[in-house]
């Protein structure tokens, strides 16, 4: 797998045979044509896992793929034509509108029977996946750029199930042109047409709580750490860990992180209010209640939010968190105690109830062998219900990474420079850029947390005026950039700021979290090598701001503020030592 994209066609699985999960294969096909790059990944991995994890390899887990089919490339190909949506997909319709055309189309006649089988067989939630030609390639990533939905799959009807089922679907196929997706296609130099979708139909893994399905915990594992902290280096790599679906990860939510050779250690907080303050504190599940309000083209229509009482409630807390002591300024493991329950995990990763690092390293190095390169996995597990002694690890994706080899140097002296801008010992990327007038940047006096949503709107305006003008630009902001939680950073999506060369993540009073690096958004700018420094408001040296407010200024929306240079900027970080440094 060291190719940039791995094609498997559909002639490769077996058909699926109308049994899903009680068929003996993990990976079935409806149509004909390729499978995409995301389910081409699964396929590969669902032998890799077969020879080398096979079940007693890690004692008390077990690891696979979670079953699936795949509807193959053609069947797109039959849904766009006959319906004759390229009009409306490639106009400059929103999104809304494409989504309604989608889902006022007709699905070709010949997969509906398949459809209708699997809907009558199957009552467990689905996870409906996007599976394109381009996903998951090296320097294609498309990490999040596609919509997933999860369905309940628990309609008593039949025909309820299959409707939903077919919705979904639909809303896949939908988002390959949505405005993000396009503008993406746009920055890696490729036509909409170059695009094509298959779609995954594959298990949840979780169990059911109530009105909730969820796995115990979710995880995304790098076998590299753009950020190392205290003794772990680059080459251990980091875990995020988080209760429930991993879409608090993916999406840039509150996560454990750690490095897979030092589990045990802590993060570096001031203090255990700090520490409360950053750490997760509710969580993702499918709905298996009551119906929601009917909303077939937004991605969360069947998910819904709970906090960590309902997850004590639900009784999957024990080996997963710890209590914080009021009494004595400090964490115990396990939730013995009474006090705020804090999700360390460390029952698993201090006391090592379960191998479950070990495994992860373990998968790691596997699939660094397979893909040729450093990689970033998913993966969800669940715990035995009675003793949490036990565990299944389902596998849900491989992505390669981008890690530069270029040598640049910035050294520790250069910080010291009366012409610096910004500079960090916290710096993803590598190499040099001399060529950016433009700065885009949010006014730190106007920002507050509560305003974030309108940011990124104001910004999207100012990228496509300046992707019009064909000039790159530096782009300063606060928390996480492409949080879906606007109150851990700016809620950008791609077309917000898919113009941008190097993007500095400052933090202020107001708005102090930690980089998130399992999300996609920061996936996709490590694979578009795009320059990112994180910047603290405690630092020296700090932005001057007094520079930034003297230049001259383009344009000044609400909240953010565009100015042009006289002179072009020198962006320099080594990837090596995580130093890196903008000049004046």
């Amino acid at each position: 797998m060291t190719e940039k994209h791995i094609k498997i066609s559909s002639e490769q699985l077996p058909a699926f045979d109308r049994k899903f999960f009680d068929h003996l294969e993990i990976a079935t096909c409806i149509g004909s044509g390729f499978i995409g790059g995301k389910a081409s990944g699964l396929v590969v991995m669902r032998d890799t896992l077969a020879e080398h994890f096979p079940t007693g390899t890690f004692d008390s887990m077990t690891a696979n793929i979670p079953r699936f089919t795949v509807i193959a490339t053609d069947i797109f190909d039959r849904f766009m034509q006959q319906n004759q949506l390229y009009d409306v997909a490639m106009s400059d319709a929103s999104d809304d509108v494409i989504a309604h055309a989608f889902q006022e189309a007709e699905l070709p006649a010949e997969m509906v029977g398949d459809l209708m089988a699997l809907s009558q067989a199957i009552h467990t939630p689905l996870a409906v996946r996007s599976s394109s030609l381009l996903e998951d390639a090296m320097y294609e990533p498309f990490a999040g750029v596609y919509e997933t939905k999860m369905i309940p799959n628990n309609q008593t009807s039949k025909e309820s199930r299959f409707q939903v089922l077919v919705e979904a679907i639909k809303f896949v196929y939908a988002s390959v042109f949505f405005k993000g997706a396009r503008q993406y296609m746009k920055a890696l130099g490729k036509s909409q047409t170059e695009e094509k979708m298959a779609v995954i139909i594959q298990e949840v893994i979780g169990r059911r709580f109530d009105d909730r399905f969820y796995p115990h915990l979710s995880g995304v594992a790098r076998s590299y750490n753009f950020y190392p902290m205290g003794r772990a280096g680059a080459e251990d790599g980091v875990v995020e860990l988080a209760l429930g679906l991993g879409k608090t990860i993916v999406d840039g939510g509150l996560a454990w992180s750690y490095s897979p050779s030092f589990p045990r250690l802590m993060p570096v907080v001031g203090s255990m209010g700090e520490l409360l303050k950053t750490t997760q504190t509710s969580f993702w599940a499918v709905n298996m209640g009551e119906p929601p309000e009917y909303n077939p083209i937004a991605e969360t229509e069947y998910l819904t939010g709970a906090g960590l009482k309902q997850a004590e409630s639900d009784g999957v807390l024990k080996n997963l968190a710890s209590t914080y002591r009021p009494q004595d300024d400090r964490l115990v493991t396990g939730i013995g105690p009474d006090g705020p329950r804090v999700m360390t995990f460390a029952p698993i990763l201090a006391d090592n109830v379960l191998p479950l690092n070990d495994l992860v390293k373990a998968l790691l190095r596997r699939c660094e062998a397979v893909a040729g390169s450093e990689v970033e996995i998913e993966f969800a597990v669940t715990l035995d219900t009675s003793t949490g002694l036990t565990a299944h690890l389902g596998f849900l994706q491989m992505r390669p990474m981008v890690v530069s080899k270029e040598q640049v140097t910035v050294a520790a002296e250069e910080f010291s420079d009366d012409r610096v801008l910004a500079a960090s010992d916290k710096a993803l990327g590598n190499g040099i850029t001399s060529d950016i007038e433009d700065i885009v940047y949010v006014m730190p006096d106007s920002f507050e947390a509560k305003h974030t949503r309108t940011i990124a709107r104001e910004l999207g305006i100012i990228n496509q005026q300046l992707i019009e003008a064909g000039r790159k630009y530096l782009l300063i902001g606060y928390g996480r950039w492409g949080s879906s939680d606007p109150w851990l950073g700016i809620p950008v999506i791609w077309s917000h700021i898919s113009g941008s060369a190097a993007i500095i993540e400052a933090t202020l009073p107001t708005m102090n979290v930690d980089l998130s690096q399992g999300s996609h958004f920061f996936h996709n700018l490590t694979s578009f090598k795009i320059c990112y420094i994180m910047v603290k408001h405690t630092a020296a040296p700090a932005i001057d701001w007094q520079w930034l407010e003297n230049q001259k200024e383009e344009s000044r929306a609400q909240f953010v503020r565009h100015v042009h240079l006289e002179n072009p900027l020198t962006i320099k970080v080594d990837g090596r030592t995580g130093r890196g440094v903008i000049l004046k």
